[in-house]
């Protein structure tokens, strides 16, 4: 009598995928929950204004207050910038005195550069806007002196909020002498110095500046500069 032949039953098999859907969803919410949100850093820049200025009263504050700097870099054979230069010139440049080439006798423009501190002393173009800002920076440094040992309350958020603020009302003080920083940039300029120049502003807690357009006046004094120093 011939046996029986028996086949085993096939089974579908499926996996139940459920269950790690809600772990993922418990998984996305536990990161959300203890991820720090880092706030997007911006820079701040004082554009001009459009209001009707006197023009009598605008040209006798930049002629005690303005400083203006000028940077320009050198160029390799691919235009990739090689080296910065920074220069600046305090006041506005008369027009008036010019020769009879129609070059201006330029004895006002000078050349320095990004330094920074040095043995805890400014160096370069930063010791200048310091000076220029000194009574500013005085008592924002006393201001931050009482930062530092939480003077204003004892909660780190709190105390760093309100010294911001008091910072802030320092740097507006109209009553203090502060500067008008004026920063242009020439053609070759690179990136990296026009940067560099906006965070001095920062550093030397100088409110009032902004960017402008490199004119035929600067062009001028820079290339009467530039042929005086090959001399």
């Amino acid at each position: 009598m011939a046996k029986e032949k028996r086949y085993s039953e096939k089974k579908d098999v499926r996996v139940d995928f459920t269950p790690m859907v809600d772990m993922n969803m418990l998984l996305i919410t536990f990161f959300m929950l203890c991820t720090t949100m880092i706030k997007s850093q911006t820079l701040q820049i004082s554009l001009p204004s459009n209001e009707k200025v006197d023009k009598t009263e605008q040209n006798k504050v930049k002629q005690s207050e303005a400083v203006t700097i000028i940077v320009d870099s050198d160029l390799n054979d691919e235009g990739v910038p090689t080296k910065d230069y920074v220069y600046y010139y305090e006041g506005m440049p008369n027009v008036e005195d010019a020769d009879k080439d129609g070059k201006i006798d330029n004895n006002i423009m000078k050349e320095i550069q990004f330094l920074g501190n040095e043995n805890g002393k400014a160096q370069g173009i930063r010791a200048v806007l310091q000076d220029r800002n000194k009574q500013v920076v005085e008592k924002i440094a006393v201001l931050k002196e009482d930062w530092k040992a939480k003077k204003f309350h004892k909660n780190k958020a709190i105390n760093d909020s309100i010294y911001q603020a008091r910072a802030k009302e320092i740097r507006n003080d109209s009553t203090l002498t502060r500067p008008v920083i004026i920063i242009k940039a020439t053609p070759n300029a690179s990136y990296k110095s026009l940067v560099t120049a906006l965070d001095e502003m920062q550093i030397n807690n100088i409110s009032r500046y902004q960017i402008d357009r490199i004119n035929g006046t600067d062009s001028a004094m820079m290339a009467d500069f530039l042929v005086a120093r090959q001399k």
